[in-house]
């Protein structure tokens, strides 16, 4: 929720000279930035710290009608393919205001380097304000505007893409143009491939709270993959994983993390620590006590349907969904911290730590690559990388993928290639199950959603070119003279 400060009126006992002082001190703070520490300061704020999770994960098919729980309008409206009546914390809109929060903290920072003595002192600190400005476009065209295709027929450079915003705003409602969505990847890309040279690691504290050389590399990865470039994916995958096997990188589900209680999880999961973490950001969110209580959510029959099969072994996962209260399942992984407003104070706001860039997305995105580029023996190598540390009792004399075992798991599939194909899109789902991660890959392959209400009164259907596909954006932005989506 924004916040507007008011000023009281304060008696007039300062003379004239002492008028002509306070009025002299510039009341923004931000063009007072003077050195490069003040500016990576202000990059700090160059992240949405909004989240995602909720309304991704509810239109997805990743939930079911549980018949009762929390009644939350971020749940409600996406489940029934209805744009979000609600503007708080969790909501599109109100992750729109967040992408473009930081995209204003992101410019003011490069307007300071331009406008600096000695830019070359900026380096570092205008490489992460150029790769968080293109990340912010980048998932803002992602939700509300349609996927990027570069395939024949593709309708990109004319469909409506989000406003690229590259200067602070100055005045109150900023005329903006919405151009389309091939131009936002145009921009994303170049402000990506400026930025992503110049990040130094050694400038950071907890490298996993910035864009490091592996989030900006895992970025680029996740961009080229949406983009249909997958040669790059490979390549910017490959630098993530430089040491060759990924596996260190990977959460050891089936190892370290299979003795851990719900609350050892908790603790961990989106922890600076966890080496799977390349990148983090805190978020105002209700998404971690509300994940597996809210109506519209995971059940019994969606864990079955994500890890009911045992072709290539047992799920770990499967060992970790527990239940609180009826038909409430959860994976224990992304945990709420509730500031105080004071010491005293009953009230608060709920945060949490949310993971923008893992290892294993990237190793996803290399698998799916190398099948665009012919190579199936890679992508059985990334696949069986995963499935080692997340099959319980993996043995690959037993458990490795092989075209054999994808022929049994995916039988109505003649081709190898689309088998693999499959599979990682399965994999992925079961990775990020109550993450909101399952939207991206419905987006870009066009994959319909069947919704059902436990009475079975109703069964809805969002098709592939379904314009509620698409997120809404603010009524707000019509002061800036932008059409909404089409509905």
């Amino acid at each position: 929720m924004r916040k507007i400060l008011s000023y009281t009126t304060v008696v007039l006992l300062f003379t004239t000279a002492g008028c002509k002082k306070f009025l002299d001190k510039n009341p923004d703070n931000r063009a007072s930035l003077t050195n490069p520490e003040q500016v990576s300061q202000l990059l700090g704020t160059a992240y949405p710290q909004a989240n995602y999770m909720a309304f991704c994960e509810s239109i997805s098919d990743n939930v079911a009608d549980k018949g009762t729980g929390v009644q939350d309008r971020t749940n409600i409206d996406p489940f029934f393919f209805r744009d979000v009546d609600n503007k708080d914390q969790d909501s599109p809109e109100f992750y729109w205001d967040g992408c473009y929060t930081a995209i204003a903290a992101a410019n003011q920072a490069l307007e300071t380097i331009r406008n600096a003595s000695d830019s070359n002192l900026y380096k570092s600190q205008k490489g992460e304000a150029l790769v968080c400005r293109a990340y912010a476009h980048f998932m803002l065209v992602t939700f509300f505007s349609k996927p990027y295709s570069a395939r024949s027929g593709s309708t990109s450079s004319t469909d409506p893409g989000i406003p690229y915003v590259t200067t602070p705003e100055k005045v109150v409602f900023q005329q903006y143009d919405r151009k389309t969505v091939a131009y936002d990847y145009q921009m994303i890309e170049q402000d990506l491939l400026q930025g992503l040279p110049l990040i130094d690691d050694t400038r950071y504290t907890i490298k996993s709270y910035h864009f490091n050389k592996a989030a900006a590399n895992a970025f680029a990865a996740r961009f080229y993959l949406f983009k249909q470039d997958y040669a790059k994916v490979i390549t910017y995958a490959n630098a993530v994983f430089s040491s060759g096997n990924p596996t260190s990188l990977l959460r050891p589900w089936n190892t370290t993390y299979r003795t851990m209680t719900p609350q050892d999880l908790f603790a961990i999961y989106a922890k600076a620590t966890e080496p799977a973490n390349l990148l983090l950001v805190e978020t105002i969110s209700n998404w971690a006590r509300n994940y597996f209580t809210v109506r519209y959510a995971f059940n019994a029959a969606k864990r079955d349907e994500i890890f009911g099969d045992t072709t290539f072994g047992a799920w770990e996962f499967d060992k970790h969904i527990y239940t609180a209260g009826t038909n409430n399942y959860l994976l224990p992984k992304i945990n709420e911290y509730f500031v105080r407003n004071s010491v005293n104070a009953n009230i608060g706001t709920p945060y949490v730590m949310v993971p923008l860039f893992t290892a294993e997305e990237v190793l996803f995105n290399r698998a799916e690559a190398y099948l665009f580029t012919n190579d199936l023996n890679s992508c059985l190598q990334d696949l069986n990388y995963y499935a080692s540390t997340r099959i319980r009792d993996y043995d690959e004399a037993k458990n490795a993928i092989t075209t054999t075992k994808l022929a049994k798991r995916y039988p109505s599939i003649t081709n190898n290639l689309d088998r693999a194909l499959n599979c990682v899109i399965d994999f992925k789902r079961a990775e990020y199950v109550q993450e909101g991660m399952r939207w991206f890959d419905l987006l870009r392959y066009n994959i319909p959603v069947t919704h059902t209400t436990f009475d079975q009164s109703q069964t809805l259907t969002l098709a592939s070119d379904s314009k509620m596909r698409v997120f809404q954006l603010p009524e707000t932005v019509k002061l800036s003279g932008m059409p909404l989506n089409p509905r």
